[in-house]
């Protein structure tokens, strides 16, 4: 591959989709997406022709497949998704807090996404709730967002909760604001603990009421006896809680939340090559001051790793607590802004490049009132033609498309 940028997962998966489904087989869910990603942006999902007014240039786009583990299609995603998010900042600092769940564990989650990945959300978001709650250490109602990533940067198996926090709260007795220390937001090591002992004790009332299986090498887990060592063991160990000092406010919150929330496991743009049965892409170092690496796999292993982050169909892995709970976000948000002296929602959005650089991907193709002529510079291009899908390919043709590119 002699152009980096022209190199995407869904080459890479093309390549071995066929071999990969003997060796490995397929979910539903992880069949839907080498779907989507091997057709999205192409003459499969239809698209229009667009065409300049001055010069006639004319340009086809072919529609995106929306798939939220496609890299192409989470830049405008992105874009729409963090200018929906300005009427829910406050004008305060935040704070960024990372629950990961233990290696020891980790293993149930492949096995079991839907109840343990829900576990992981349920208990770091109370444990948070509850030691703000703490007038030991804020002793205020809080509220964030949370979203859920289940990669490293190597592709591997690394599941951890993101929470952006405004750095304060509503006072329990609704007196008014509560600020956090300067650059100091709650005790990593109680929030640890507090995690650790609320996730063991949901993970062992999932298993009391059969809500997990076990296949493989964890069959063995299915014994109660076997199960309770594996909650001691994992019980023994630190779990680890970071906690960013908090930072700056609503505009700094946009760009760093357009890193994040429409992230997946990895972009087009870290691909390096693909030779023969080689695949390289970079990845940060973070044991060696994040400096630049190169990883190279098999491409039957990088599909692996790769869909081994396809989450569960309809699994939400963004939510809201406490003060940004869907129910009541509206009159909370008017209760701290009222507390904090401040009007209504005012929080700018930062430079649009500077958002979807951030996001990784180029929204513009998707508007058609931004696709301007490469010819001309300067003059906008209009929709002349809608082309239609294809139709719909059966599962064994599907798979020959695969391989024969």
């Amino acid at each position: 591959m002699s152009e980096r940028s022209r190199l995407e997962v869904a080459e890479v998966v093309r390549t071995c989709a066929n071999a990969y489904e003997k060796s490995y087989g397929l979910s539903a869910d992880q069949q839907k997406v080498i779907s989507a990603l091997l057709q999205c942006r192409t003459a499969a999902l239809g698209g229009h022709v667009d065409e300049c007014g001055q010069c006639g240039e004319r340009r086809i786009s072919y529609n995106s497949c929306r798939n939220r583990h496609c890299p192409k299609c989470q830049g405008s995603q992105a874009a729409q998704w963090l200018e929906a998010q300005r009427s829910h900042l406050l004008p305060v600092p935040y704070a960024h807090v990372v629950f990961t769940l233990p290696r020891l564990l980790a293993l149930l989650a492949l096995q079991n996404p839907r109840p343990v990945y829900g576990l992981l959300f349920r208990a770091a978001s109370q444990t948070l709730l509850e030691v703000a709650a703490d007038p030991r250490h804020l002793g205020a109602r809080i509220g964030f967002l949370a979203l859920l990533h289940t990669w490293g940067q190597k592709l591997d198996h690394h599941p951890h909760l993101h929470c952006v926090v405004p750095a304060g709260g509503l006072s329990l007795d609704g007196g008014g604001w509560v600020p956090c220390r300067r650059r100091f937001f709650l005790p990593v090591r109680v929030l640890s603990r507090v995690f650790r002992g609320k996730f063991l004790e949901f993970l062992s009332e999932a298993f009391v009421h059969g809500e997990l299986s076990f296949h493989g090498s964890l069959q063995p887990l299915s014994h109660e006896a076997r199960f309770r060592r594996l909650l001691t063991e994992a019980r023994s160990t630190e779990w680890v809680v970071y906690a960013k000092p908090p930072f700056g406010g609503p505009v700094s919150v946009l760009t760093y939340l357009a890193r994040y929330t429409h992230r997946v496991a990895i972009s087009n743009g870290r691909l390096l090559s693909l030779a023969g049965e080689v695949v390289s892409f970079s990845y940060k170092d973070y044991a060696r001051g994040h400096q630049l690496r190169t990883l190279r796999l098999p491409v039957l292993e990088f599909t692996r790793r790769f869909l081994m982050h396809v989450l569960p169909r309809g699994f939400v892995r963004i939510r809201r607590y406490g003060l940004l709970a869907n129910a009541q976000r509206e009159q909370n948000l008017a209760c701290c802004r009222e507390s904090l002296g401040v009007g209504g929602p005012a929080a700018p959005s930062p430079p649009e490049k500077t958002v979807l650089a951030q996001a990784g991907e180029s929204a513009a193709a998707s508007d058609p009132a931004r696709v301007l002529c490469p010819v001309c510079g300067d003059v906008p291009m209009q929709r002349t033609e809608t082309l239609p899908r294809l139709p719909r390919p059966g599962p064994d043709s599907l798979l020959a498309a695969w391989e024969s590119g």
